[in-house]
């Protein structure tokens, strides 16, 4: 279909309607010569599930579920000096002082 710019002008929103319903493509012309097209947009196609678009992406290398044998150390208390000049916020209970630090042979 084609149609002068003037016109479409004028009667812009029902042409708009009319080619999302047949689909068909509008040619809009000023003179005389094609200046513009107007096309419907492609049909969304459908949505991937939000839940599950990853299935079978991972890859699972050694055990997941048992821990490393390492000493940590929030246990071992080797870090604690990091900690040591922090003051608790007043409004929480006092913290016991940290232990003193551990030397592994």
């Amino acid at each position: 279909m084609e149609i002068p710019a003037g016109e479409f002008k004028a009667k812009c929103l029902q042409l708009m309607d009319r080619m999302a319903r047949s689909r068909e493509p509008i040619v809009i012309t000023k003179r005389g010569k094609p200046v513009a097209k107007l096309v419907p947009l492609d049909e969304p196609g459908p949505s991937a599930p939000l839940f599950g678009y990853m299935a079978g992406t991972a890859e699972i290398r050694g055990d997941i579920v048992g821990t490393p044998h390492l000493e940590w150390s929030a246990l071992t208390g080797d870090e604690d000096y990091l900690y040591r000049d922090l003051k608790a916020p007043a409004s929480s209970p006092r913290v016991a002082e940290p232990t003193p630090r551990r030397r592994h042979k």
